[in-house]
């Protein structure tokens, strides 16, 4: 087992945001965790990066438990990357900055023209951007940027918040095969997403969560059985 979150308990504030929460991912399977804006998930994927403090219960990752082990360090040398909702790209700097930045800040990565190639074969597209500047790309090409540069840092495990979240539906296709892409290089990938189509279309295991708690577990096209199970997630 790569991953193993169990029984975790996360407050913001006075407010309990997941309850009792248990995922585990295996080592080169995808996972998707879906639920409407609001449910969790979000916090889920904070929680496991570490910017977000566990009150109660065990996130461990490798055979190793990181509960209380700060985010710098689960992403440049435990090997957990993670491409927020907002992309997070840094407006002043060129795209092969932004990308580049956590591997310097790495010891794990030696070879920048290795990380440059694994890039460039799965995201074609961003050798035309570079050199330009974080502020002059797109909404889906800083999604692209944002993917690349936790992806730079070779991880084991790469969290995604929301990659699909406001793209063209052949953009949403794009980035689907890039994932699958990353998939085939034997990275573990856990997708949040809002949009349970989009969500049963990568993952070979779905989790579907409601008010901080897992409320499904299984195969992700036996959801669409469940038409109770549908209305929450989409927040009917």
């Amino acid at each position: 087992m790569l991953l193993e979150a169990n029984r975790i308990n996360v407050n913001i504030g006075p407010v309990q945001v997941l309850r009792n929460l248990t995922i585990n991912i295996e080592k080169g399977e995808t996972i998707s965790l879906v639920g409407r804006n609001g449910a969790g998930k979000t916090s889920t994927i904070k929680s496991i990066i570490g910017l977000y403090q566990v009150k109660s219960g065990k996130i461990i990752f490798d055979g190793q438990e990181i509960t209380t082990v700060p985010p710098h360090v689960r992403a440049t040398e435990l090997g957990i990357g993670y491409s927020p909702e907002d992309s997070r790209v840094f407006p002043d700097l060129t795209v092969e900055e932004n990308i580049k930045l956590g591997i310097w800040l790495s010891r794990r990565i030696k070879d920048e023209k290795e990380i440059e190639e694994i890039i460039f074969s799965i995201f074609t597209e961003i050798k035309k951007l570079w050199k330009r500047r974080g502020l002059y790309c797109s909404g889906g090409e800083k999604k692209m940027v944002s993917i690349a540069r936790a992806l730079a840092l070779k991880p084991k495990l790469l969290l995604l918040d929301e990659a699909f979240e406001g793209l063209a539906p052949i953009v949403v296709d794009r980035f689907i095969k890039a994932v699958n892409q990353i998939k085939e290089m034997g990275i573990a990938i856990l997708v949040a997403e809002s949009n349970v189509n989009n969500a049963a279309r990568v993952g070979e295991r779905l989790y579907a969560i409601d008010r901080g708690e897992i409320i499904y577990e299984g195969e992700p096209q036996k959801i669409f059985q469940d038409q109770t199970l549908l209305n929450i997630i989409r927040g009917y």
